[in-house]
């Protein structure tokens, strides 16, 4: 990013809507107001009621405005990675007007076109660009270029990655912000910013594995060559963690909450047989005691089976053997032993992600902290190639100066896009494992908690009855 400035961006989660207004002066990002509210109208990251989003909207601004004493006006936001395309995309201009054999030189007006010329393709209806990344530019044949303005040529190529998703998910997302009284400055996908933020240098190089478990839903991206190459989401998340203990407890949907977050243990290892705390049950006047250990086991159940659905999914496509290994991000990611969890199940190295700024040193503020540090590490060419992608008539503008004759139609359709190239699993160095009693499998856990749950019940019923 080349210039100062106030920005803002956006998360809007299934659990919570969250806010960061940052300045960015002298190479610096300032984070100077934040706001966080509980988020309504939501569905496993998916927008179901628009009035209800908009409230929370305009609520997290309004505390972000206060804490910051500015008020923005525009806000960058992420989009979920639900049913995301990942494809490559190439636009091809004249840089000189047609017949003029002299060079030009290469304006941002150029990179412009260029941009809508890649964009130029037949999407289906149902889908909409959420946000395209130049990998590089090609003058007069001479490629490896990151920004070309200011160079002589005739002839200039982009080859980009281009990020699409559902339609009707982008447009809720941007009607959302625009009633709540905010334009929409930029969409970014959401495992892009967290991986920018969670991921060191070398593992965005060398490859690594984000997991973002959020309230509604878990996403898996792979992250190589600083690409995002593959992304699987899973529409469990926290709040179902949450709803088996209600369920199992026979307690609200409120208590649970809390005792999760309380007492709650991801591992059963890591969790006491002994210490015991009362929990409310309906029905019943008098609260019941449980084990920590009981609980731990509630949670581990649900977890273990997500974690074994993420290990199917990234083992078919060898992600992970990338040499980063897995890092946890998100609010249920603030469990403890979630770390050994997942190593116990997916039998890589993982880590977990926490932000360290003040105020904000909780993994589900990891996506909105991405969001705003994605926006400042722009440079002033990508920012003009969101400002073509925000056109919302790229579509219908004539390209007049194109090239003539020299560009055939293979040039223009997109090169095929593979994830990644992977490795052998025989090249998989082999970690020494733990002695460890062999575990069920989630699932089997989750039913076997509910049989316990069920003859609880019945019992209960025997009794009132006589």
């Amino acid at each position: 990013m080349d210039d100062s400035g106030i920005f803002a961006g956006l998360d809007i989660g299934t659990s919570t809507v969250k806010v960061i207004i940052a300045e960015y002066i002298n190479n610096q990002i300032n984070i100077i107001g934040y706001g966080n509210a509980p988020s309504a109208g939501l569905s496993r990251g998916v927008i179901v009621d628009i009035d209800q989003v908009v409230g929370a909207i305009q609520s997290v601004v309004k505390e972000a405005e206060q804490r910051s004493g500015k008020t923005i006006s525009e806000v960058t936001v992420g989009i979920p990675a639900n049913m995301l395309q990942i494809e490559r995309c190439r636009g091809v201009i004249a840089v000189s007007l047609a017949g003029d054999s002299a060079s030009k030189e290469i304006t941002s007006n150029d990179v412009w076109r260029v941009t809508q010329a890649a964009l130029v393709q037949n999407l289906p209806p149902e889908r909409e660009v959420i946000d395209i990344i130049p990998e590089e530019f090609i003058v007069d044949g001479f490629d490896g270029i990151q920004d070309p303005r200011g160079m002589l040529g005739v002839r200039m190529e982009m080859d980009g990655i281009m990020y699409t998703g559902p339609k009707t998910i982008v447009h809720n997302v941007k009607k959302c912000i625009e009633r709540a009284g905010l334009e929409v400055n930029g969409t970014v996908v959401m495992p892009l910013a967290v991986a920018d933020v969670a991921l060191t240098d070398d593992e965005r190089d060398f490859g690594a594995v984000t997991i973002d478990i959020g309230g509604g839903q878990t996403t898996a991206a792979v992250i190589h060559d600083h690409q995002l190459k593959y992304t699987y989401v899973d529409q469990e998340g926290g709040d179902f963690v949450t709803r088996d203990i209600s369920v199992v407890l026979n307690t609200s949907i409120e208590n649970a909450e809390l005792l999760k977050q309380n007492y709650g243990y991801a591992d059963t290892t890591m969790a006491s047989k002994d210490d015991v705390f009362p929990v409310q049950v309906v029905g019943q006047q008098e609260p019941q005691q449980i084990t920590e250990e009981y609980l731990a086991e509630i949670i581990e159940a649900r977890l273990e089976q997500i974690f074994e659905k993420l290990r199917d999914e990234l083992e078919q496509v060898d992600a992970l053997s990338l040499p980063g290994g897995v890092v946890l991000t998100g609010g249920t990611a603030a469990l403890p032993g979630i770390k050994e969890l997942a190593e116990d199940v997916l039998d890589v190295n993982v880590r977990v992600y926490v932000p360290q700024e003040m105020n904000l040193r909780d993994p589900k503020f990891t996506g909105v902290l991405g969001l705003t540090q994605y926006i400042a590490r722009q440079r002033g060419v990508d920012r003009i190639v969101k400002d073509a992608l925000a056109s919302d008539n790229f579509q219908e503008q004539p390209l007049d100066d194109e090239p003539e004759g020299d560009v055939s139609a293979d040039e223009r359709r997109p090169r095929s896009f593979r994830p990644f190239q992977s490795r052998k699993r025989e090249d998989k160095p082999v970690r020494e494992a733990t002695p460890k009693q062999p575990r069920e499998e989630g699932s089997s856990k989750i039913g076997a908690l509910f049989h316990r749950w069920w003859q609880k019940l019945s019992e209960f019923f025997e009794r009132a009855m006589d």
